[in-house]
């Protein structure tokens, strides 16, 4: 046994993921295969005792969401050289905001065109009722979260009271609020050991955080297989075209971001031909894409910066590690399109006021995916709060979710880490910050 546990934990959680979506497939495909030809559906009698493994992933998710987001936007927001930015970092940051906003204005264009959930609202909603109390609402009763007005003020709510009641908007800005707050007290000498004693201790929460994620991770395969067989075993094929169809407008969202926008913007600035900048970038594009880390990107990204986009240290330095924080271009593509699958599992209508606000949450919610090691799609608690879902609702969707997460993570990851080194270079250069 300790050797079958040994060999468990060696194997990468990415490949675990995916070696459970595929296996679980294989064994859902041929319980779904022996019931159309016998007409004795066993995944039905079956589903009930697997469903259960799917709900304590469900229940996993959403215990670490809120201390995640929290704690870490709270340490990167402190973490910010405010006092020190000047115009070159307003200008910087104000780039990658930018480029956040067009992809995910992108990412909802694609997946209204996509529509990933079209025809199989009715088989993924057998699929939820199978949860039994874990969807206590279901398609007809989840209300839309009101105006943008609404959301505007419901931001600036009792912190506490949006902690226990997984009130995502308020907890950002919150913690936003508070770590800006504490990154300009910093400078004084009387607060100066006091506030860096709680960057600590947020620092020090944030990591025992990864560390349960990290365990809720090695339990996700069980999961992640228990729903696959569920899924395949009722539905078959028909359940395939939704991942299908989320995989390839990720992939479409992302070659077009990269190889359009950021050539475009960068062209008209710089004027430097697209093939010069990615043949310049290629190291930390092959990095990030095997590696699926904007941070363990890092050191090649400032290297190729350096050395072959020739631009200044002082900007390097500062530009770069915030980009990998804040500037998360791939994921506002990829979440959007989860969430319009959700909409549409659930009978959501999305009108241009929630289209607007998908838009504005995705945004706000991307600064903090930095710190969710490989977990960005826990962020679609953020994003489809707003709209109406429950928590229980939006952790079956994470969940289901899940299990494809290694295939786009690595294109998200290559968008992110080149939108850095774009913004990087087009301030580089309209500010004079380039190497003779």
């Amino acid at each position: 046994m300790k050797r079958i546990i040994k060999a468990y934990l060696r194997v990468s959680i990415g490949k675990k993921l995916l070696y459970a979506f595929l296996f679980g497939v294989v064994v859902g495909g041929a319980m779904w295969v022996y019931g159309s030809l016998t007409g004795n559906l066993i995944a039905e009698p079956v589903a009930p005792y697997l469903t259960p493994f799917g709900s304590i992933l469900v229940n996993m998710l959403k215990m670490v969401v809120v201390p995640v987001v929290f704690f870490s936007l709270l340490y990167g927001s402190a973490s910010l050289p405010i006092t020190k930015l000047g115009r070159v970092g307003g200008k910087t940051i104000g780039w990658y905001m930018l480029t956040s906003v067009i992809a995910a204005c992108l990412g909802i264009l694609l997946a209204l065109i996509i529509r990933p959930g079209a025809g199989a609202a009715l088989e993924w909603q057998k699929l939820i009722d199978a949860f039994g109390a874990q969807a206590t609402e279901l398609a007809g009763n989840a209300a839309m979260g009101g105006n943008i007005i609404d959301v505007v003020i419901g931001m600036f709510a009792n912190p506490f009271e949006a902690l226990a009641a997984m009130n995502f908007l308020p907890i950002i800005v919150f913690a936003m609020l508070f770590g800006i707050a504490m990154s300009l007290l910093e400078e004084r000498e009387d607060l100066k050991e006091t506030i860096g004693l709680i960057k600590r201790m947020s620092n020090g929460i944030t990591n025992v955080m990864f560390k349960i994620i990290e365990w809720v991770l090695q339990y996700a395969p069980i999961g992640i297989f228990a729903l696959t067989v569920v899924n395949f075993g009722l539905y078959g094929p028909s359940i395939v075209g939704p991942y299908v169809r989320v995989v390839g407008g990720v992939v479409v969202g992302i070659l077009f971001m990269m190889f359009c926008v950021y050539s475009l913007l960068n062209y008209l600035l710089t004027r430097m031909s697209p093939l010069k900048f990615f043949n310049a970038i290629k190291d930390a594009l092959l990095t990030s894409f095997t590696t699926r880390s904007s941070a363990a990107t890092l050191p090649v990204s400032m290297d190729v910066a350096r050395k072959n986009l020739k631009i200044r240290e002082e900007l390097v330095s500062f530009s770069l590690p915030l980009g990998a924080t804040i500037n998360m271009d791939g994921v506002c593509i990829h979440l959007p399109l989860f969430a319009v699958l959700a909409s549409e599992i659930f009978g959501l209508e999305l009108g241009a006021p929630q289209i607007a606000l998908m838009v504005f949450t995705t945004v706000l919610a991307s600064i903090g995916a930095g710190g969710v090691p490989g977990g960005s799609l826990m962020l679609l608690f953020v994003i489809l709060g707003p709209l109406g879902l429950t928590a229980d609702q939006i952790g079956i969707v994470v969940a289901l979710a899940l299990a494809i997460n290694p295939i786009t993570d690595m294109f998200e990851t290559m968008n992110n880490v080149t939108g850095d080194l774009a913004c990087t270079n087009i301030v580089a250069h309209t500010e004079g910050m380039i190497e003779d």
